[in-house]
């Protein structure tokens, strides 16, 4: 019998939103609106549109593997060099690089309760050990993080702001921790939500690499790019680590479609701000609903809001589900009350707010 290594089987498979055509399936639905992957609910820039169409004949060749002109239009975009940056599918892919490039088994990574799940994969994967440090309510608690360090440590990861609880780490918790950190030790933020941010407490991270600190910065065109089915994502780091971690990156990782969907992306600056200020429209009016129906919620930072509900987070997305609404239960991040809801558009919202409003009535 073949066997597989014993810390992969501790590991669950990675349970993401239901995709759309399977809650149709499952329920003979079909106006069905998906509030559970954090989307962007206006879809990816029109320009970014028009450069895969531009292309889409080329397919049968292969990407170029460096993707020279994104990484210029990004150095361009954040101020470093291009030898900074690595391209990823997906930031998900990033994580999984930093891991397979730098962490060794025994090692120990160190991350907060309540984030984001990939983190326990990468060091499972990597026969590491998981380090997992309490929360400060629904913050992550730097003071806990900094005493879990140890001479095993080799990565700690800070989600900013954190999924699925929408909280941030401020400048002076940054720099607290960064005074903290041993020179063995590299710390990455985890910077997918960062875009929908304008709060001048909230760290910018770039800077901390050209000082000199163990810092990687991790960012997506999943988000507010509206890119998340191309899967495109980059790493920003000091060159020698950019160029260990591309000697692991598996070639042609990027493919043509989604290396220049995401250059259309980032040159529509006019679409980033719009997807901003729609979410943070839609953040409010939905903060004013759900204060209407007595549903306590965690104030986001990003363009998801976490609810906590009076009874099991589960089976009110089961309710949700049967209604034609999707919602992400995150029970598996330590709250079985609670679920997380991607902030849609005005029309998606208002008919969450009203379906949910009648199934409270109802239970």
């Amino acid at each position: 019998m073949i066997t597989a290594r014993p810390e992969i089987e501790t590991i669950s498979p990675y349970q993401g939103g239901k995709p759309i055509e399977e809650v149709q399936r499952e329920f003979k639905l079909d106006d069905i609106i998906k509030l559970a992957s954090n989307e962007n609910p206006l879809g990816p820039s029109p320009k970014a549109v028009a450069a895969m169409k531009k292309v889409v004949d080329q397919v049968n060749l292969y990407p170029d593997g460096n993707a020279y002109h994104l990484r210029r239009d990004l150095a361009d975009h954040l101020g470093v060099g291009t030898d900074q940056i690595i391209l990823g599918n997906g930031s998900n892919e990033i994580l999984h690089i930093i891991g397979e490039t730098f962490v060794k088994p025994n090692d120990e990574i160190i991350y907060s309760e309540s984030a984001f799940v990939v983190y326990k994969l990468v060091a499972a994967i990597c026969g590491a050990k998981s380090v997992v440090t309490p929360m400060d309510g629904y913050h992550q608690d730097i003071s806990a993080i900094i005493s879990a360090i140890t001479s095993k440590t080799k990565i700690i990861f800070i989600a900013n702001p954190n999924n699925p609880t929408g909280t941030m780490v401020n400048v002076e918790q940054t720099e607290k921790l960064l005074a903290s950190v041993p020179e063995h030790v590299l710390v990455v933020f985890d910077e997918a939500y960062g875009e929908y941010i304008d709060r001048e407490d909230y760290p910018r991270t770039l800077p901390y690499i050209q000082q000199g600190h163990n810092v990687l910065v991790s960012r997506t065109f999943s988000k507010i790019h509206g890119l998340a089915g191309l899967r495109i994502g980059y790493g920003v780091a000091d060159n020698r680590l950019i160029g260990l971690m591309n000697r692991v990156r598996q070639p042609f990782n990027c493919n043509l479609l989604a290396q220049v969907s995401a250059r259309a992306a980032l040159a529509d600056t006019d679409y980033v701000l719009r997807s901003k200020q729609t979410n943070n429209e839609e953040k409010h009016y939905l903060y004013k609903s759900l204060a209407k129906l007595k549903v306590d919620y965690v104030p986001s930072e990003g363009n998801f809001i976490m609810l906590n509900l009076s009874c099991s987070g589960e089976v009110i997305a089961q309710k949700l589900l049967e209604r034609g609404i999707i919602v992400r239960p995150i029970t598996g991040y330590g709250f079985p009350n609670s679920v997380r809801l991607t902030i849609g558009t005005n029309e998606q919202n208002r008919r969450f707010i009203e379906t949910l409003s009648d199934i409270l009535e109802i239970s």
